[in-house]
């Protein structure tokens, strides 16, 4: 499960994009501008291909306020996908083996 210690401050996020991995799901934070409001943008994918190696319909995203409440619920949103993105990981590898 990811904690806020597991992630930089979000001054890290104004100037570059944070990336990590957890147990077989990667994620990539940055920052947005949506109708002039600067906004936390959250992906999620499964291992093993980075961010611009994973085809967009393999990664999920999320919007949140660039807040320490927006980077908590993002990070809350990460942790319910996690499940659904190892369970599609596992899914494809065992497709390669039929």
């Amino acid at each position: 499960m990811l904690t806020r210690s597991d992630f930089l401050s979000l001054n890290f996020v104004k100037k570059e994009n944070f990336t990590g991995s957890h147990k077989g799901m990667r994620f990539m934070l940055c920052q947005e501008t949506v109708e002039d409001e600067k906004m936390l943008k959250a992906y999620v994918w499964s291992e093993p291909l980075g961010f611009d190696a994973t085809p967009d319909d393999e990664k999920l995203s999320g919007l949140f306020e660039f807040s320490e409440e927006g980077l908590a619920r993002a990070i809350d949103w990460m942790n319910e996908r996690y499940e659904y993105i190892c369970g599609r990981s596992l899914q494809n590898k065992n497709n390669l083996h039929v």
